[in-house]
């Protein structure tokens, strides 16, 4: 009788349920608690001997009703993300009741699927018929860490799943299920379903080599939209004309990835050269970490990418074999590099004091960063660069470990540069001058005589604010230690020797200014006569206005007697 029971009895007694007798455990009464009240986003649905520690697991066994979890999932509205994991035999473990109630729900955004063994019966395609009902989907995470699936099968499954236009993902993830070349052309056909929606492709973790890579990059041209490819840990030894078909593509592709990640993608000196032509203009960020193939030859071909005008990287991650040779091909890169932000190096000991870049490598990223020979070079110099470690702050605090002086002063300011550039990069060139050259030579400025003098004293108004900038957030020590009365002394110092500089045209100037002073004294005599005259036309005015008034009044007089006279 129980089986029979339709939506409209659970609709019934929903409400007053005692949820003891349908669950097997405090922890699921507790989940169909929060389902019921709308008071979870998220839950994960698994075997009872699938080990987990998230805290809305739904861990299954004898006593626990998994129609009723259905319909819970079901109508729920606050729920966004469905895990299944670990079942052996897909959804029909899971009960019809379970499954019709995924496929009801209509507020679900994300489903991961992780390690759903097919077996004879082919459990995925199973559940893929229920997902295949969330319309409103927008992220789906598919990967089988247990391998004990057929990858082909699943693939074939997910593309034509995908090409029938029923899902709208922004995110696809397919890692970690050991994909190779044949699986990439079993779903791939299907991204031209998602192609305008799609913004993350995931396929990390799996064995997709040249050909494989060669069949994708031909259906991304349908993703439009597309922000982040990952395609770590797959095998890219072999792979350089797969590598130049993703490069035509970012060259051709109306879009700039923000994300490329090919970390631990075993790539060599060949695949690199072949993908920096197009991966530098077109992706703001690049992975290439662990590829322990590449050498010095590949990091050159990529930094001759770094210096064109019109490379966009602002992220490029690079592994631990760099060494000082290879540091220094990349510094001298950076000198006219205006994108590049994030410079990351990784570390090899735990606390990252065992890098293989010695002090001579990172002296040369830091003459690049603040090229102290003149004050028009450190102007020139590298204001961009942000970050060669993933901690400044603790970069700083290394170079403390130093016990030679000159080198740790100049670790340090290799960590201040980088954070000037990081938080203060409208006061970066200033700070930088100011710090290493306390007198500025004003020579240079006197081919243009006294009109660059306003120019300098405005340039000193700018620099005052880097008296009392902060390192950085964390370090509240300003990057330059002077007082108002040390950098009023800049100031001086520098009109001195402008003014010293040029004392004919100082002193042409001030005969100047003194005609010019002569000349508007007599115009001033010559306006304070004008004035006095225009008084005296006034008064005068007014005299003769007051002598025709009486003049008028003798008149009438005059008048007014004769008509006395002619009436008598």
């Amino acid at each position: 009788m129980k089986n029979r029971r339709d939506y409209s009895y659970y609709e019934a007694h929903a409400a007053d349920v005692n949820l003891d007798d349908i669950t097997s455990s405090e922890h699921n009464k507790q989940i169909l608690q929060w389902l019921r009240d709308g008071k979870i986003k998220s839950i994960e649905v698994g075997r009872d001997d699938w080990h987990s520690n998230y805290s809305n697991y739904f861990c299954f066994s004898k006593g626990d009703d998994l129609r009723w979890l259905g319909y819970f999932i079901g109508r729920s509205e606050s729920l966004q993300e469905l895990t299944i994991a670990g079942f052996s035999g897909g959804l029909q473990r899971m009960g019809h009741a379970l499954s019709d109630g995924i496929a009801r729900n209509q507020s679900i955004q994300q489903v991961s699927v992780r390690s759903v063994r097919s077996g004879r019966k082919n459990g995925f395609a199973k559940i893929a018929g229920v997902l295949g009902n969330l319309t409103q989907l927008e992220k789906f995470y598919y990967s089988d860490y247990t391998h004990n699936n057929d990858p082909l099968i699943d693939c074939v499954t997910i593309g034509t799943l995908l090409e029938s236009g029923v899902w709208k993902l922004k995110e696809l993830s397919l890692s970690g299920s050991e994909i190779d070349d044949a699986g990439v052309a079993a779903f791939a056909h299907g991204l031209t379903g998602i192609g305008e929606s799609l913004e993350v492709l995931d396929l990390s973790g799996n064995s997709i080599g040249s050909e494989g890579l060669s069949t994708l990059v031909a259906t991304l041209a349908n993703c439009t939209n597309i922000k982040r490819l990952d395609l770590n840990g797959n095998d890219f030894s072999m792979a350089a004309a797969g590598l130049r078909s993703l490069s035509d593509w970012l060259q051709t592709a109306a879009l700039t990835l923000d994300e490329l990640c090919l970390r631990k993608c075993e790539i060599n000196d060949e695949g690199l050269q072949v993908l920096a032509e197009g991966a530098m203009d077109n992706c703001k960020g690049i992975d290439l970490s662990e590829n322990s193939n590449i050498t010095a030859l590949g990091l050159r071909n990529l930094s001759t990418s770094l210096q064109s005008e019109r490379c966009r990287l602002k992220r490029l991650h690079l592994n631990t074999s760099i060494g000082d040779d290879d540091a220094e091909i990349f510094a001298r890169s950076l000198v006219g590099n205006k994108s590049l932000k994030h410079l990351r190096v990784d570390y090899d000991g735990d606390y990252g004091w065992e890098h293989s870049i010695t002090l001579a490598g990172w002296f040369a990223f830091s003459n690049v960063l603040c090229d102290t020979s003149t004050v028009n070079n450190t102007y020139l110099s590298n204001h961009t660069l942000q970050e060669l470690w993933e901690y400044n702050y603790d970069f700083y605090c290394y170079w403390g470990y130093f016990e030679d002086v000159e080198e740790c002063e100049r670790g340090r300011n290799l960590a201040l540069y980088l954070q000037l550039n990081k938080y203060h990069p409208q006061h970066a060139a200033r700070c930088k001058i100011l710090m290493h050259h306390c007198h500025l030579d004003m020579a240079p400025l006197l081919q243009w005589e006294l009109k660059c003098l306003p120019l300098a004293i405005g340039w000193f108004e700018r620099a005052q604010p880097c008296t009392s900038l902060p390192i950085s957030d964390r370090y509240e020590t300003s990057i330059l230690e002077e007082s108002d009365e040390e950098f009023e002394s800049r100031i001086l110092t520098a009109m001195y020797q402008f003014v010293r500089g040029a004392p004919k045209k100082v002193l042409e100037r001030r005969d100047e200014l003194i005609l010019v002073a002569a000349y508007d004294d007599k115009i001033a005599m010559v306006e304070e006569q004008n004035k006095r005259l225009l008084e005296d036309v006034e008064q005068r005015d007014r005299k003769i206005a007051q002598l025709e008034e009486k003049l008028r009044e003798i008149a009438q007089s005059a008048m007014d007697a004769l008509a006395l006279e002619g009436e008598e």
